[in-house]
């Protein structure tokens, strides 16, 4: 059996991802190799940040033993329109967990606290002490109740919200997660919105002109989910009454000449949630048990489309 995997050389590789009997390993960055193993490859781990483009200069190629492709990303979005028919997409849930709820909890933090308004003073050298908003004492919401919505819960809760709300596709209990066909009646009691959610026909556009608007005056949406799950000129709209903290936006990259950039109230991070040095850690871990599972006849992890799922 053959992987093609995203290391510099095949001792890196094994050094990070261990041996597996019967699995020969290939570099996704040997174009020799990769042309003379083609036909037997059964599974390409892609490398995190360049899926796509790597991918479109894989995917010419005929691969008949081809099982599985796997992204270093949660998101999908994309790929199954260019993977042949029979051939599996298992993603990286689990691996963007933690540095995604991270970021999510230090974006709320640095919004509600001006945290963005003192590294500015700061370049002048201006001591100019402000009166902050606190996450404590807060009706939080978050939207798209996954791995990485428990895992936004876990670090809020250390800041003693008043409550916490988990709103997911369909309802379910322990814990009590609500039906997103619920979310408008729970957003007028809601002061901190976490959007969690991957893109998905259920979650494009959710966050409009109108589901903005149930939000009381003051409230905090922090979106780590994806750019589009929000309307853009509703965000624009909703400026100065509601507060956003956005690690995603639509398009990507905000164009220079948008609002956002020097609105009051809004916070913006560059995509950056699984841009830390735990995640290429998480992805080897992920990798290597993949390769496991191939070894020994079992069934892949994180399969989100095709006939494995």
């Amino acid at each position: 059996m053959r992987a093609w995997v995203p290391y510099d050389s095949l001792d890196e590789a094994e050094s990070r991802i261990g041996h597996h009997d019967g699995i020969e390993l290939t570099r996704l960055n040997d174009p020799a190799g990769i042309a003379a193993t083609a036909a037997e490859v059964t599974y390409i781990a892609l490398p995190n940040f360049t899926a796509m483009r790597v991918w479109e200069d894989l995917r010419h190629l005929a691969m008949p033993a081809l099982q599985v492709v796997q992204l270093g990303s949660a998101g999908y979005e994309g790929m199954p329109a260019l993977v042949g028919d029979g051939v599996s997409i298992a993603n990286a849930a689990g691996v963007h967990d933690a540095g995604t709820a991270e970021l999510a909890v230090a974006l709320a933090l640095e919004n509600l606290r001006g945290l963005d308004t003192y590294a500015r003073l700061q370049q002048t050298h201006t001591w100019l002490p402000g009166f902050g908003r606190s996450l404590a004492d807060r009706n939080v919401l978050i939207y798209g109740y996954g791995r990485i919505g428990s895992a936004v819960e876990r670090r809020v809760a250390g800041f003693d919200p008043a409550s916490v709300v988990r709103v997911a596709r369909s309802a379910r209990t322990d814990p009590e997660v609500h039906a997103a066909d619920e979310l408008h009646a729970l957003l007028p009691d809601v002061d901190v919105v976490f959007i969690t959610a991957p893109a998905t026909p259920d979650t494009l556009g959710v966050f409009d002109a109108a589901t903005l608007a149930l939000l009381p005056d003051d409230a905090l949406v922090v979106n780590v989910g994806r750019g589009k799950i929000m309307d853009t000129d509703a965000i624009v709209a909703e400026v100065g009454r509601l507060r956003f903290a956005l690690d995603v936006v639509d398009p990507e990259p905000l164009p220079a000449d948008s609002p956002l950039w020097a609105a009051a109230g809004v916070t913006i991070a560059p995509h950056v949630g699984g841009a830390n040095d735990s995640a290429p850690v998480r992805y080897d871990r992920l990798i290597e048990r993949q390769l496991s599972h191939l070894a020994a006849g079992e069934s892949f992890e994180n399969i989100v489309w095709g006939p494995r799922s």
